[in-house]
C-alpha cells in the first residue's frame, strides 16, 4: 500500500509526493522542500492576480517508488512562460530516488522558476478545442534521402505553408517540420473533406517513383509521431508514419494514400484528485470555480493511423469546401474502389477521426514508440559479451600486474654491482631505458590527435550521462545532436590544454604552441566540414531537405569559429602554464637500434582492435538500425555501461601491447599505444559496410551508398580519436610508472 502526501507552499507551486512505506525518504524530501520554499519567497508577487492559462500538473518520474508532481501556477502577466514544469525519464529505471532528489534539489535551488525540458513538457487540451497535426520530412528506408512533405500535390493548409521553430538538431537530420491543414477537435469524431487536386504529368511521375521508393509519410501531433499497425505472418509489426502508396504485387498502377482514419487516444485528467487548500500565506490567493474548472482537460497520450485509398466522385466532392462534413468510409481491399496514380486524375483528400478515451498516463505515452521487439535476447546479449570481457580483461590484468611486480621486486633486492651485472645480461624492457621517453615520428600530428581524441571523449561520456539521465529523450527532436554540438564546441578548452601540454612534455619548450592550437580546433572539424560538403552537393543535386542551407553552413562555421577555436586558444595556454611532467631518466643522444621480429608489429596492432570492437558490436547493431531503419534508441542506460567497459578494455589492452613492446626491445611505443585500442574504428568501419550489405539490404543506388559510407567515415573516424586516446594517456601513464619505479642511471 501506498500512502499520499501533500506540502503547501506558497503564491505559487503545489507538490504532491506518493511513496511505498519502504525505503524513507524524508529527510531528502524535506530539504527540497525547503529549498523550493526559500525560492519562491523571493519570487514575483504577481501570483494573485487571475490567471489565464490552465495550469499545468506534470509528474516527474524519479524511481519505482517515488513519484513527484508540481503544479505551478504563474501570473499571465509574466514575460516568462505562463505555465510549464519538467520531467525526467529514466531508461534505467533504477536510478536511486534519493541521488535524483539531491540532483533536483541542486538544479532547482538557484533558480526562482521551475524549469522545463523541451518536447517533454505536459499540455492539456479542453473539450472541443481545436488542435493542427504537423507534417515532418517524407522519409525512406531504400534512399535515406528526405524531401519536402509539400513536394508531393497534398492539400495546402488555409494560411499557408509555415515552417516551425527547428533547432540546430533537427536541421542537421534533414527534419522540415511544417504545419498542416489536418484539424482535430478534441473528442468530436468526425469525417471530413480536404481538397481535390488534379495530376499533371510531373506529379504523376513524381507520385509514382517516391511510391516506389517506399517512402512515408511523417505526422506529428502533440510531439507524438503518428503510428500505424500491420500484421505480417500472424504478428502485429508496429511502423512510424504511413506510406504515401502502395504497388500491389504483381500490378503494373500505383496507388495513391489520400483518405486518413486516426484514432487519436486521450486521458482524462481530472483536477478533482488535486486538493487545493489556502495556506493563509500571504500571495495564495483565493481559488475560484472557475480556476477548478480550467483544471480538468484531456492529454493525447496515443496518436495512430490506418492508411486508405479511396477512389470518389470527383464532381460531387468539387462542391464541397475545406472541413465539410463527407461519409463515413471502410477502406476498400477491392483495387477497383481505390485511388490510381494517373496523369489528369482527379485525387480527393480526406481524413476521419476518432477520439478514444485511455488509461495511458502522460507520462508513459511514449512506451508505444520505445518497445523494440527481442528486447529479452537484446539484453541478454549485451550483459553475456560484458562479462566475458569483463573477467578476460580482468585475467589478463591481473597476470600482468603480478608479471611486472615480480620483476621490479627483483630488481630492487640487488645491490648496485648485481645491478650492472644483471643490466648486461638482461634483455626486455630494461634495455630500452635511454630510449622510451625519446621523442615519436610526427609529434606533431600526434598531439593534434589526443587533443581532438579529448574533446570527442568528453563529449561523448557527458552525452551519453545526460541521456540516461532522461535529458535527451526522443521526445525532444534533435536534442541529442544539438548537445553533443554544444558540448564538443565548449570542450575546445580541454583539447587545447592536453595538447599542449603533451606538446611540452614531449619538445621540452612551448614554442609553437599557437600553431598547434589551431590544428587541434581545425583537424576533426575540418575533416567533418569536408565530408559533409560533398554529401551536401550530393543532396542538392537531388532536391533533397536533407542537404544543409548555406546559412546552416555559415551559423555552424561561425559556431566553431567564435566559441571552439578561441576557447582552444586559451586552454592552449593554460597547457603551456601548467606544471611540466619530468621523464624519470635521461634519453640517449644516439637511439638504440630496434632487434628484427619474426612479424610485424602492425599485424598484432590490428588484430587487438577486435576485442574493444566484441563489446560495441552489438550495441552498434541496435544504434544503425535506429539511425537506417527510422527506430528509436534509447537505451542509453546500456550504452553508459557499454562506454565505460570500452573503456577499461582499451586502457587495458594498450598498456599489455606497450608492455610486449617494451619487451621485444622495440622503444617506439607512441603510436602503437594510439592505434592499438584505436584500430577497432577499423572494425567498426568494416561492420558498417557488412550492414550496408547484408542487413541494409533495402536501400537502393549509388546515391544512398555514398551518404551511408561518408557518415560511416565521420562516426568511425571519431571512435579512432576517442579510443586511441585512452589507449594512449593509459600507456603513456604506465611507461612513466613503470621507469619511476626503477633506480637506473
Amino acid at each position: 500500500m501506498s500512502r499520499n502526501r501533500t506540502i503547501f507552499l506558497p503564491t505559487q507551486y503545489l507538490i504532491e509526493t506518493r511513496r511505498d512505506q519502504t525505503g524513507s525518504v524524508d529527510r531528502v524530501l524535506s530539504i527540497l522542500f525547503h529549498k523550493l520554499r526559500n525560492s519562491l519567497s523571493h519570487s514575483s508577487t504577481d501570483s494573485h492576480q487571475s490567471i489565464s492559462a490552465a495550469p499545468s500538473v506534470h509528474p516527474i518520474q524519479l524511481s519505482t517508488t517515488l513519484d513527484l508532481t508540481l503544479v505551478w501556477r504563474k501570473s499571465s502577466n509574466s514575460f516568462d512562460y505562463s505555465c510549464d514544469c519538467f520531467y525526467i525519464h529514466n531508461p534505467m529505471g533504477k536510478l536511486s530516488s534519493f541521488l535524483t532528489l539531491i540532483l533536483l534539489s541542486v538544479f532547482l535551488s538557484p533558480f526562482n522558476n521551475a524549469f522545463y525540458l523541451p518536447g517533454s513538457y505536459m499540455h492539456t487540451y479542453s473539450q472541443d478545442e481545436v488542435i493542427y497535426a504537423k507534417v515532418n520530412s517524407l522519409t525512406s528506408i531504400e534512399t535515406e534521402l528526405p524531401f519536402s512533405y509539400y513536394s508531393l500535390p497534398y492539400c495546402h493548409p488555409k494560411g499557408g505553408i509555415k515552417n516551425s521553430a527547428e533547432n540546430l538538431g533537427e536541421l542537421l537530420m534533414g527534419d522540415q517540420i511544417d504545419n498542416s491543414p489536418y484539424k482535430f477537435r478534441i473528442n468530436v469524431n468526425e469525417t471530413v473533406y480536404l481538397c481535390t487536386t488534379t495530376l499533371n504529368e510531373h506529379e504523376t511521375k513524381l507520385l509514382q517513383q517516391r511510391t516506389r521508393d517506399l517512402y512515408q509519410v511523417n505526422m506529428i501531433l502533440d510531439n507524438l509521431p503518428v503510428l500505424r499497425y500491420t500484421e505480417q505472418n500472424g504478428n502485429v509489426i508496429q511502423w512510424t508514419g504511413f506510406p504515401v502508396g502502395f504497388t500491389p504485387d504483381g500490378g503494373s498502377d500505383d496507388y495513391i494514400v489520400n483518405h486518413l482514419k486516426f484514432k487519436v487516444l486521450v486521458h482524462e485528467y481530472e483536477g478533482g484528485n488535486v486538493k487545493i487548500i489556502g495556506t493563509g500565506e500571504e500571495g495564495m490567493g483565493v481559488i475560484t470555480e472557475a480556476d477548478k474548472d480550467t483544471m480538468k482537460g484531456y492529454e493525447i497520450v496515443g496518436f495512430e493511423v490506418v492508411p486508405c485509398s479511396v477512389k470518389r466522385n470527383p464532381e460531387k466532392m468539387a462542391k464541397l469546401n475545406m472541413y465539410d462534413k463527407v461519409e463515413k468510409v471502410n477502406c476498400p481491399l477491392e483495387l477497383e474502389k481505390s485511388q490510381p496514380i494517373r496523369e489528369r486524375e482527379r485525387i480527393t483528400f480526406s481524413y476521419e477521426v476518432e477520439f478514444v478515451k485511455s488509461d495511458i498516463r502522460w507520462p508513459s505515452r511514449w512506451d508505444a514508440y520505445l518497445k523494440m521487439e527481442g528486447s529479452q535476447v537484446h539484453w541478454f546479449s549485451i550483459m553475456n559479451t560484458l562479462m566475458v570481457i569483463f573477467f578476460l580483461t580482468a585475467i589478463v590484468f591481473i597476470i600482468f600486474l603480478r608479471t611486472v611486480r615480480r620483476d621490479l621486486t627483483r630488481y630492487e633486492e640487488l645491490d648496485r654491482e648485481s645491478q650492472a651485472q644483471m643490466n648486461e645480461e638482461l634483455s626486455g624492457w630494461k634495455l630500452v631505458v635511454g630510449d622510451v621517453f625519446r621523442e615519436p615520428n610526427c609529434s606533431k600530428l600526434l598531439c593534434v590527435l589526443i587533443g581532438d581524441g579529448v574533446q570527442i571523449l568528453g563529449m561523448g561520456i557527458v552525452t551519453i550521462v545526460f541521456a540516461a539521465l532522461g535529458f535527451m529523450s526522443p521526445a525532444s527532436r534533435g536534442m541529442l545532436l544539438t548537445g553533443m554540438i554544444i558540448l564538443y564546441l565548449i570542450l575546445g578548452i580541454i583539447a587545447g590544454y592536453v595538447g599542449v601540454r603533451l606538446w611540452r612534455i614531449v619538445k621540452g619548450t612551448t614554442e609553437g604552441w599557437r600553431s598547434l592550437s589551431w590544428s587541434i580546433a581545425c583537424f576533426f572539424p575540418g575533416v567533418v566540414f569536408l565530408v559533409l560538403t560533398v554529401l551536401n552537393f550530393v543532396l542538392w543535386g537531388n532536391k533533397s531537405t536533407g542537404a544543409l542551407p548555406i546559412s546552416l553552413f555559415f551559423t555552424l562555421f561561425s559556431l566553431w569559429f567564435c566559441i571552439s577555436v578561441p576557447l582552444t586558444l586559451i586552454g592552449g595556454f593554460i597547457g603551456t602554464r601548467a606544471e611540466g611532467i619530468e621523464f624519470p631518466v635521461r634519453t640517449n643522444q644516439i637511439p638504440r637500434e630496434i632487434p628484427e621480429r619474426k612479424y610485424p608489429s602492425w599485424i598484432l596492432i590490428l588484430g587487438s582492435g577486435t576485442l574493444p570492437f566484441g563489446t560495441l558490436f552489438i550495441e552498434l547493431f541496435f544504434i544503425l538500425s535506429s539511425i537506417w531503419l527510422g527506430r528509436f534508441y534509447y537505451v542509453f542506460g546500456f550504452l553508459l555501461v557499454v562506454f565505460l567497459f570500452l573503456t577499461i578494455v582499451c586502457g587495458e589492452l594498450s598498456v599489455v601491447l606497450t608492455y610486449m613492446n617494451l619487451c621485444s626491445e622495440d622503444w617506439k611505443w607512441w603510436w602503437k599505444a594510439f592505434f592499438a585500442s584505436g584500430s577497432c574504428a577499423i572494425y567498426v568501419f568494416l561492420y558498417s559496410i557488412n550492414y550496408l550489405v547484408f542487413d541494409l539490404k533495402s536501400l537502393s543506388g549509388p546515391v544512398s551508398a555514398v551518404l551511408y559510407v561518408g557518415y560511416a567515415f565521420i562516426v568511425s573516424l571519431a571512435i579512432m580519436l576517442a579510443t586511441g586516446t585512452i589507449g594512449f594517456l593509459t600507456s603513456f601513464w604506465f611507461v612513466h610508472y613503470l621507469f619511476s619505479s626503477v633506480k637506473i642511471d
